[in-house]
């Protein structure tokens, strides 16, 4: 049960590496946008409060079952439970659906890095041009290609040569750019209220929505309950204290979705005089909304070059996590080399990609439950999927296996200094709020 694989060199090369996978597009649209759209500071303490308990723990949970087992999910929870290896199974199955629409998100990102490193930010700026990028058939396919390539190049030179040196390099230089930007955006006119909208709560803006939309945004935020923080955890070292490496991995990816909402609300605040509609976009956000607010400042193209580069690295951190448990998935059960499971799921993802691209053109026509592809795997994995998976999670390490299991695996590196605490969310909180998004998802839609 403790067999372990070649992993992280050591404790840090895991921090990065599994912040690097937290840390994604997620983060940069998808976290300012929903505090804009959930009332702002409210949003911000609740989602705060949840990442330090609820978060907290599902992390350190898969963090540890991955450790343990030294597996990938299928077989990790197989080893401790072969009656329950079918939660593995579905939480293998979460980023086979993620892994190929994330990939056409991640080519809509190159796409605007090089319009801007070309100088053509103006271009971008203009009403329309998003809309007519996406609804194109080869231009979308070529860069979520060149998005599925870069990825597979990393993943295929393993872990200590791959994910951990790209992730040692690109999250600092992640850091230090959200960092630049949202200073700059803070001296712009009209910035402050927007800061202010963004900090301070509001408490009469407090609803059940503000708490189920944070909690769904914790799960695709911290890559909880897709096999992810397992995989990882099967490559972390026992010597590397397990507890102190989770909370470093929760506090890297809150710093910056809170500096991503820094960067993006002020600013829209700013050019938009601030019409908090203007937030209200979704993906439009980022795609739309900002080439228009760089087209407006001095030496705006440069701030989007900035910009969409950082955008990239955290697209491209969190798309190998991805792939990488993908890849880790087929080694543990096949015994295949990773080359060739490297080669196998790069083609096999650009196929299944196809659909979520066209999905925004010639099939657009073509609806799943009035859904294009693309929202359609988003609500799949997201609203459906993950919440059953961690609900599982909890009841089996809960109820079946009992915390100690976890407990014990966190005291071979250290202390375990919420234990207490750590009980209580798994079998009891944790299990509520799973139903409660879950619920809510299903209700909302229909």
């Amino acid at each position: 049960m403790n067999g372990q694989k070649v992993g992280f060199s050591n404790k840090l090369g895991f921090i990065l590496a599994a912040a690097g996978s937290a840390v994604g597009l997620g983060n940069i649209w998808r976290f300012p946008y929903l505090a804009a759209q959930y009332g702002g500071g409210i949003f911000l303490l609740v989602y705060l409060i949840l990442a330090v308990t609820f978060g907290f723990a599902l992390m350190i949970t898969e963090v540890a079952i991955g450790r343990k087992t030294g597996m990938s999910a299928i077989k990790a929870f197989s080893v401790l439970n072969k009656k329950f290896s079918f939660i593995g199974v579905l939480a293998a199955m979460v980023p086979i659906i993620i892994f190929p629409y994330y990939c056409v998100i991640g080519g809509w990102v190159i796409k605007y890095g090089t319009v801007f490193i070309t100088g053509q930010g103006a271009a971008a700026a203009s009403d329309g041009y998003f809309g007519e990028f996406i609804s194109t058939t080869i231009s979308p396919l070529l860069f979520t290609a060149i998005f599925i390539f870069l990825t597979s190049v990393v993943v295929l030179l393993g872990v200590q040569k791959g994910i951990e040196k790209i992730s040692k390099i690109l999250m600092p230089i992640l850091l230090l750019l959200t960092i630049i930007i949202a200073v700059y955006g803070l001296t712009l006119d009209g910035a402050i209220d927007g800061l202010i909208y963004y900090v301070k709560p509001n408490f009469s803006a407090f609803s059940l929505k503000t708490l189920v939309a944070a909690m769904g945004q914790l799960f695709y935020s911290m890559s909880l309950a897709m096999g992810i923080m397992i995989t990882y955890g099967s490559y972390m070292q026992r010597k590397d204290n397990l507890e102190s490496s989770v909370r470093s991995i929760e506090v890297f990816d809150t710093v910056i979705a809170f500096l991503a909402g820094l960067m993006i609300i002020p600013a829209v605040f700013a050019f938009s005089g601030g019409d908090e509609s203007k937030l209200d976009q979704g993906p439009g956000l980022m795609f739309v909304t900002l080439p228009k607010v760089f087209n407006s400042m001095a030496g705006g193209n440069i701030i989007g070059v900035i910009f969409f580069v950082l955008v990239f690295f955290a697209a491209l951190t969190s798309s190998i996590s991805l792939m990488e448990t993908i890849v880790s998935i087929i080694m543990d059960k096949f015994k295949i080399k990773r080359s060739i499971v490297c080669l196998i799921v790069m083609l096999l993802s650009m196929l299944i990609a196809i659909p979520s691209s066209l999905g925004n053109g010639v099939w657009s026509n073509i609806l799943i439950l009035g859904k294009d592809f693309l929202s359609f795997f988003d609500f799949l994995s997201n609203n459906i999927m993950m919440p059953i998976v961690a609900f599982l999670t909890c009841i089996f390490v809960g109820f079946i296996i009992k915390t100690k299991t976890i407990e014990d695996e966190v005291e071979l590196s250290g202390k375990f200094k919420a234990k207490k605490m750590y009980r209580i969310m798994i079998r009891y909180i944790c299990p509520v709020f799973l139903l409660i998004i879950f619920i809510s998802s299903v209700v909302g839609y229909v």
